[in-house]
């Protein structure tokens, strides 16, 4: 069996075990006094699901120690994902560490200069931060949390400062259909509303780690 295979076998295989960790974590990690303490078990089942989606999707896509890398990325992204569909929150315990494993990655595997992923790492904070703070300096309200910008941070750190673009493109394109879904569903967002923005900027990462930076992969 050659030693590529193998790695995309280890993704497979891993790939459930990743989606139900998901599921106990985003419960456990859950917040206020009447969080459960197991996950139910529609919740194990949906991310167990999920995580085997993404873990067979990386192999099928990433070749070598990526393939079992990307099903890590994937089922970590599905559990920031559910925590912030949930809860609107985007903890550091989360957040902090993909970024550092993200910078580790870049300096072990690429592709690209580890330097560029530092400065990803960098400006993906800085962008959303300068947006949250022109909004509330404008508004007078907050308009972006901050683990908004340190989940761009985080992404930078993955895909590099030139797929921050292509992140945003697939984070605002997924946004604005969820809420023409809603529209069409007689249920528009309303004005106090908050958008659980992390959950769209998973998407844009995973797909962008995936298959690179719009114009550069075939898109």
């Amino acid at each position: 069996m050659s030693t590529d295979l193998t790695w995309r076998l280890a993704a497979i295989l891993a790939s459930p075990v990743l989606g139900l960790l998901a599921a106990v974590l985003s419960t456990r990690l859950s917040a206020g006094p009447d969080a459960p303490s197991r996950p139910g078990r529609r919740r194990i089942v949906g991310l167990t699901v999920a995580g085997v989606v993404t873990g067979l999707w990386a192999a099928a896509v990433l070749a070598g120690p990526l393939a079992l890398i990307g099903a890590g990325l994937g089922a970590a992204l599905l559990l920031i994902a559910t925590i912030d569909g949930e809860h609107f929150w985007l903890p550091n315990l989360l957040t902090l560490p993909l970024g550092a494993a993200g910078l580790a990655v870049s300096v072990l595997f690429g592709p690209g200069s580890p330097l560029d992923h530092l400065i990803g790492a960098a400006a993906g904070f800085l962008v959303l931060a300068g947006l949250a703070a022109l909004y509330r300096r404008l508004r007078g309200q907050e308009g972006l949390g901050g683990g908004d910008s340190r989940m761009l941070g985080a992404i930078g750190a993955w895909v590099g400062w030139i797929g921050l673009p292509s992140v945003l493109v697939w984070a605002s394109a997924a946004g604005l259909s969820w809420a023409v879904a809603r529209m069409v569903a007689r249920r528009p967002l309303r004005r106090d509303e908050h958008l659980p923005f992390g959950v769209f900027l998973a998407l844009g990462a995973w797909l962008t780690w995936l298959y690179g930076p719009l114009g550069r992969a075939g898109w």
